[in-house]
């Protein structure tokens, strides 16, 4: 791909590969590659917003074309999106717009369709954002999602739709083998970087608004890292101490695993799992950069013959993959990637490694069960199933001030303020002898 190609043009066709199945943290970055680097956060910024506004944009897009283009000018439409985004959602000069992204039509090839693009923009720009006429224009999600979460949290569904299309906040996780919360507080306010402790989380700190990891204090030497004071909650609950064997079932990219031996100051012995090789390097950079030691594995955590030694475990975290919608806010393109469909082979594969891993775990052991989902049916229902089937497993209370009770496990939902959307529950194996 040419240097030369437009920004919007460039926006445009990662717009095409989501679309197409492919996520942002697989396309964006090949795509950013192609151009000049004081233009790739403002690619990252048209890209997000476009995927975070997509059914709201597409809703507009579509009732001001009198034909669908043809699917070879499909790159003509998410032009357009891009396009519309920056006239809804952005201060940049409505000239500006309209102009260069006819430039970009051109730059992709598609001169003849520059007129249709001038003209659509130009009436958008004068007529202004029409009042959306469905659910999914005006929540910006898929109907499949906005059926389901209305069905399941019939009293949250519209304000965990509203808080997927805020920008989440930039939340620290400080590593206090190097130093104290508060004492960070206190580098970070003398670097001039606005920031707060998170409500629930003891170690995490929110930023006023975000800054490269480049300007955080000590961040290079291991100080502080990037976690969502959700994702930091799984320490609270496994509970990890010095000596302990310890095992992070689908670790990458590490900062869970990271966390876990934080808290025992680096004493623990922390075997970490992941099913993709390519995804083991990012957690040892994690590990370097922090100063500690894991072991790691390529393996599907479920194949328990594959790689466990026969040694039980004291605790295990298994944050299984999931539908992620708990965590739109930071990833909107999966509003685009995920279809209804997945859900139910994601639960099938979410029991199977609970039940997989129950067996390494040790009587008196306890093990997290954690998702960024928030659909009972990876969560809740879940435990519910398994506790029904596993007669040494007990729930462990929720003593706990955040999330609600789902009475088999906390469901926290996304919070505009603070924390992604997450789920947990704690499963403790009983002594023999005992009844759960």
């Amino acid at each position: 791909m040419s240097r030369d190609l437009p920004l919007r043009a460039a926006a445009a066709q990662v717009i095409q590969a989501v679309e197409q199945g492919e996520s942002l943290s697989q396309c964006l970055p090949r795509m950013a590659e192609t151009l000049d680097p004081d233009l790739r956060p403002q690619l990252q910024a048209l890209c997000y917003g476009t995927c975070r506004w997509f059914h709201r944009l597409n809703a507009e897009l579509e009732s001001r074309l009198r034909k669908p283009l043809r699917r070879q000018d499909r790159v003509v439409h998410h032009l357009m999106l891009v396009a519309l985004f920056q006239l809804r959602f952005s201060e940049n000069a409505p000239y500006a717009i309209l102009n260069e992204t006819v430039e970009a039509c051109k730059a992709l090839g598609k001169t003849p369709l520059a007129g249709l693009v001038n003209g659509v923009l130009r009436a958008a720009e004068r007529e202004g954002a029409p009042e959306p006429e469905t659910d999914e224009a005006r929540y910006s999600h898929p109907g499949w999602m906005i059926a389901k979460l209305r069905h399941n949290w019939p009293e949250q569904w519209d304000q965990l739709l509203d808080a997927n299309n805020i920008q989440a906040p930039m939340t620290l996780r400080v590593n206090t083998r190097k130093g104290s919360r508060q004492d960070y507080l206190t580098r970070l306010e003398e670097a001039g970087i606005a920031a707060r402790p998170t409500r629930f989380a003891a170690h995490g700190i929110q930023l006023e608004r975000p800054v490269p990891v480049e300007l955080l204090p000590g961040f290079a030497d291991g100080d502080a890292s990037v976690q969502d004071e959700a994702a930091q909650l799984c320490t609270q609950w496994l509970l990890p101490r010095p000596g302990q064997r310890i095992l992070d079932a689908c670790a990458a990219p590490g900062g869970k695993t990271c966390a876990i031996l934080e808290v025992a100051d680096n004493q623990a012995e922390v075997i970490a799992l992941d099913e993709s090789a390519d995804r083991l390097p990012r957690i040892q950079e994690n590990l370097d950069r922090l100063q500690l030691s894991a072991t790691l594995h390529q393996a599907d955590a479920s194949k328990v013959a594959d790689w466990w030694d026969g040694v039980p475990f004291d605790g295990i975290l298994l944050d299984v993959p999931c539908s992620a919608t708990g965590v739109i806010r930071r990833h909107p393109d999966i509003k685009l990637l995920r279809r209804e469909t997945d859900i139910t082979p994601l639960a099938e594969i979410q029991f199977d490694l609970l039940v997989n891993l129950w067996t390494t775990l040790k009587p008196g052991g306890r093990l997290v069960y954690a998702t960024c989902s928030i659909f009972p049916q990876e969560n809740s229902r879940i435990i519910q199933r398994f506790l029904k089937q596993q007669t040494d497993a007990t729930l462990m209370a929720a003593d706990v001030p955040w999330g609600q009770d789902t009475g088999y496990g906390r469901q926290l939902f996304p919070d505009p303020d603070s924390h992604d959307g997450f789920f947990y529950a704690c499963l403790t194996k009983d002594e023999p002898g005992e009844s759960s």
